[in-house]
C-alpha cells in the first residue's frame, strides 16, 4: 500500500513509498483510513525540529477517522465495520505518576502514532483497541478526522485552565486550532476576541461567522485598544495562544489582566526572548498544553455531536497521498485551514 513515510532523520527525507499492509497484533485493531489531516506538527516532523521522539522509517499522520477492518487476538467490544477515531498516544508505560493520574499524555515513555509507530497517512493503520473512540453516526468521517485536534484544544481549554461565562478570552492565531479554541470558549459562554495578521483575513472572517465577538488584524488594527474598549481597561481574563510566534506571545501577555490565565497551544519551534518579569508583576497563571487524554476525547466528541464545535467548516481541501508535497505546501503556506488526505 502507499504511505507517506519519514524515512530518515534530518530536514526533509519524506516520500511516498510502497509499504506492507499492517496486521493487528494482540489487543490491536486495523483501521481502514477514510480521512487523515495534516497537523502543524507534521511540518515539524518534515523539518525534524520537534522535541517528540521520531523513529524513522515511520508512516506519518495521527489525525484520522476510519472503519475497523480487522481485530487482533483478545479484542472485545469492537467489531469490523465500526466507525472510529483513535488517540495518538499509542504506547505509554502505565506505571508512572502521570499514567497513574490519568495524564498519560505526559508519560516519559510515551510513543506517538505517526512519530514512533506507523500512522494514518496510508490506506490502513493499526492502533491499540484501548485508544479507540466510537464515531457517532451523526459525525461525518471528514469531521471525525478533526476530533484529534479538537481533543487537544479541549485538554488545554477545558482541563488545564478555567473559562466562565463572564470571561473575556483572547485567541491569537486563527488557524484550525485557534478557530477550534474559539468555538470551545464560546461553548463555555465566554466573550471571545480573535487576532491574526493581514494574511489571516479570510480566517478572521470565518472567526466572525463562528461567533467571535471581535476580530483584530494586528497588521492594521489596534489589539490593545480593542481589548481596552471591550474590558473597560481591565484586560482579558484568558489568553489562548495558538499562533506560535514571538509577536503574538508578547502582545497576548500585554493584553492579559492581572491574575489572568495564559494557555500556550501553538508551537514556536525555536527559542524566544521574553520579558518574563511581567508574569511576576501581574501574578499570571501560565501553562502549556500537550496532546490529550481519554476524557478530552469524550468531551470533544460530545461538543462536535451537539454542534458546539463544527470541525467540517475548517476543511479546505483534500488530496491523494501521491500529492503529499502539494498538500504540505498548502498547509505551510497558509493556503487553507485543514488539509485532508483521502488514502486510495
Amino acid at each position: 500500500m502507499k504511505a507517506v513515510v519519514k524515512y530518515a532523520k534530518g530536514k526533509g527525507f519524506v516520500e511516498v513509498r510502497d509499504v506492507p499492509e499492517p496486521q493487528p497484533g494482540p489487543g490491536e485493531v486495523r483501521i481502514r483510513v477514510e480521512y487523515a489531516g495534516i497537523c502543524a506538527s507534521d511540518l515539524h516532523i518534515l523539518n525534524d525540529d520537534i522535541a517528540i521522539t521520531i523513529r524513522p522509517p515511520v508512516v506519518m499522520g495521527h489525525e484520522f477517522s476510519g472503519t475497523i477492518d480487522r481485530l487482533g487476538d483478545g479484542v472485545e467490544g469492537w467489531s469490523a465495520g465500526d466507525r472510529v477515531v483513535a488517540e495518538a498516544s499509542y504506547e505509554v508505560c502505565g506505571a508512572c505518576r502521570y499514567c497513574a493520574s490519568g495524564f498519560y499524555n505526559l508519560c516519559g515513555s510515551r510513543k506517538v502514532l505517526g512519530y514512533w509507530h506507523d500512522g494514518a497517512f496510508a490506506r490502513y493503520t493499526v492502533v491499540p483497541a484501548r485508544r479507540l473512540h466510537r464515531l457517532p453516526a451523526g459525525i461525518s468521517f471528514k469531521a471525525g478526522a478533526l476530533i484529534e485536534p479538537t481533543a487537544c484544544v479541549v485538554h488545554g481549554v477545558c482541563e488545564l485552565i478555567t473559562i466562565g461565562p463572564h470571561d473575556v478570552v483572547l485567541v491569537t492565531g486563527p488557524g484550525a486550532i485557534g478557530l477550534t479554541a474559539l468555538q470551545v470558549a464560546k461553548a463555555a459562554g465566554a466573550t471571545v476576541v480573535v487576532s491574526g495578521t493581514a494574511d489571516d483575513r479570510a480566517r478572521l472572517e470565518l472567526a466572525a461567522k463562528l461567533g467571535a465577538d471581535a476580530t483584530v488584524d494586528v497588521s492594521t488594527g489596534d489589539l490593545a485598544k480593542t481589548v481596552h474598549d471591550l474590558t473597560a481597561g481591565r484586560g482579558v481574563d484568558v489568553v489562548v495562544e495558538c499562533a506560535g510566534n514571538d509577536r503574538a506571545v508578547r502582545s497576548a501577555l500585554d493584553a492579559l489582566r492581572k491574575q489572568g490565565q495564559f494557555l500556550q497551544l501553538g508551537l514556536l519551534g525555536r527559542d524566544m526572548q521574553l520579558a518574563f518579569d511581567a508574569i511576576v508583576y501581574k501574578e499570571l497563571k501560565v501553562t502549556g498544553s500537550l496532546s490529550s487524554r481519554d476524557v478530552s476525547w469524550r468531551r470533544a466528541i460530545e461538543l462536535v455531536e451537539r454542534g458546539d464545535v463544527r470541525p467540517e467548516v475548517l476543511v479546505s481541501g483534500e488530496y491523494p497521498l501521491d500529492d503529499w508535497e502539494e498538500a504540505f505546501r498548502m498547509h505551510a503556506g497558509r493556503k487553507g485551514l485543514k488539509i485532508l488526505f483521502k488514502p486510495e
